[in-house]
């Protein structure tokens, strides 16, 4: 006697006409994806194989299945890069977030929001990096409408856009961010 036989007729029956039900292995691995992506919002693909263990295609389908019945919401860039974001961060964060992931773009938000309006050679003076890695970020930042560029006659001013919301998301998800900059940075925002 097997043990599918041993199990009453009615749950089995119940199981095959309820094709959206999931065992409990699936409801724990759809729980920790949704954990790891709860704490790190905008966290990458790969990032997330790595902290859940999960082989490559186990990974990939429980993700298409939180994406399908709306638990999270998947950002694709350039068609090369994906952010997963629990389906209750509005918008407007999980774009600044998607932006902001990567710590030199970080950097270069923090220094123009600390300075308000800054010069390209103050922010390559600043980040320590090649000018042709901060203009990249910049560019990266100005056409996501993060920050805004104002051409003068000798220079160009940064600044940006949204302060309030810029500062707000970089507060409210500190802890997703994990450098010395960041914290520097949320230790001068909380004495003001």
């Amino acid at each position: 006697m097997s043990m599918l036989s041993s199990l009453p007729t009615g749950n089995i029956a119940q199981m095959k006409e309820n094709s959206d039900a999931f065992t409990l292995d699936e409801v724990d691995t759809k729980s920790k994806i949704l954990k790891y992506i709860s704490r790190v919002p905008g966290i990458r693909y790969r990032e997330l194989l790595r902290l859940t263990g999960l082989p490559n295609g186990t990974l990939e389908y429980h993700l298409k299945i939180l994406e399908n019945i709306h638990k999270v919401t998947t950002c694709r860039r350039s068609g090369r890069r994906t952010g997963y974001y629990p389906i209750d961060i509005p918008a407007d964060e999980s774009h600044i977030l998607e932006h902001i992931r990567n710590q030199v773009a970080r950097q270069i938000v923090f220094f123009i929001l600390e300075h308000d309006l800054c010069t390209f050679g103050k922010v390559v003076e600043h980040i320590n990096k090649a000018q042709s890695t901060v203009s990249w970020h910049l560019k990266r930042l100005s056409d996501a409408g993060i920050i805004s560029i104002t051409y003068g006659p000798e220079y160009q001013l940064y600044s940006v856009v949204n302060n309030n919301l810029v500062k707000k998301v970089l507060y409210k998800y500190k802890e997703t961010f994990k450098d010395k900059i960041a914290n520097a940075y949320y230790e001068i925002f909380e004495e003001l």
